[in-house]
């Protein structure tokens, strides 16, 4: 097999169509064809048949195409390890959260980069629901956020941080002299970042469990901007206990007294259970834990340019 012939059948089975992939590969429909008969004749099975509801795939069709993501993820990233190898540094990779991304990642990275000269990290933004693909198919080496519902026999995972979240809003908003009811929080305006709209975390938990409706949410670029916007008394704006306790302090935010307007949460540290884990994703997960990491996390702290590439992601939602 070739990683020309497995980047086809991965196009494949990731667009549903042979047309599809060829036109994401931007090569012809035969090359595709002909990748694909080069595998079955290899292999000795099908691997999958067209049929009137589209394509289907035999079981080996199936192992086939997890087995191309996780190859084609190894020869990426061995391609990086050999030039960083060249160059005498290492690369970590790491996948998060746009919550722990925005509050908790800066001063994790600064606190953990400056324990070794040779690493560069590398921070992307990552919906939690994809943790686990990227993880197995090699394109993050580590995962921080919020746990899995269930965790991958593949995947072992650490508790990292625990947080509270709590509802804040500016001063002369109405609301703060209350001691709202759920009812009375669903109804309000809610100002949010992009981690409200993750396919799991925290917020998203919260706005679930309150029951806020599509109409009464406003998202906003990031969650300090949300809170912007709280403060001038739009709305209101869950947030990060530890994030908030200075405005909190000094009156430009107030924390809304209700027992409906707290949840507890935590974030967890997942790498691969194997041997295939780079050891700094090992490091930095065990590191994660320790009370100097978390005084780091609270504190945000900026990272240093040398030791961190943020890889930045952007997502567009209407």
């Amino acid at each position: 097999m070739t990683p020309t012939q497995l980047r086809a059948y991965s196009a494949v089975v990731r667009l549903g169509s042979v047309k599809q992939a060829a036109a994401h590969l931007s090569v012809s429909e035969s090359a595709i064809s002909l990748h694909i008969g080069q595998l079955r004749r290899e292999l000795g099975d099908q691997l999958f048949s067209r049929t009137a509801a589209g394509l289907a795939f035999t079981p080996g069709g199936l192992r086939l195409a997890s087995r191309a993501t996780e190859l084609l993820g190894l020869q990426d990233i061995t391609v990086l390890e050999v030039s960083a190898a060249g160059r005498g540094r290492r690369l970590l990779r790491v996948g998060a959260s746009s919550l722990f991304a925005e509050h908790a990642a800066p001063g994790l990275i600064e606190r953990f980069a400056a324990r070794a000269d040779d690493l560069d990290l590398e921070l992307s933004v990552r919906d939690p629901g994809a943790f686990e693909a990227l993880l197995l198919s090699r394109t993050i080496d580590i995962a921080v956020g919020p746990p899995p519902a269930v965790l991958d026999p593949a995947l072992a995972a650490r508790p990292v941080m625990n947080y509270r979240v709590v509802v804040v809003a500016g001063p002369d908003n109405p609301i703060v002299h209350l001691r709202p009811s759920a009812a009375q929080l669903r109804d309000q305006t809610w100002l949010l970042g992009p981690s409200a709209t993750a396919s799991s975390g925290a917020f998203p938990d919260l706005l679930a469990r309150l029951g806020v409706p599509e109409d009464r949410q406003q998202i906003y670029q990031s969650n300090a901007a949300a809170l912007e916007e709280a403060k001038r008394g739009k709305g209101l704006a869950p947030a990060l206990a530890f994030a908030v306790a200075p405005d909190i302090r000094n009156g430009t935010l107030v924390q809304l007294p209700s027992p409906h307007a707290v949840l507890e949460a935590g974030w967890h540290a997942l790498t691969l259970a194997d041997q295939g884990a780079p050891s700094a994703a090992a490091e930095l997960s065990r590191f994660a834990c320790t009370p100097r990491a978390i005084q780091a996390m609270m504190r945000g702290a900026g990272a240093k340019a040398g030791h961190f590439r943020p890889s930045v992601h952007v997502t567009l939602w209407s």
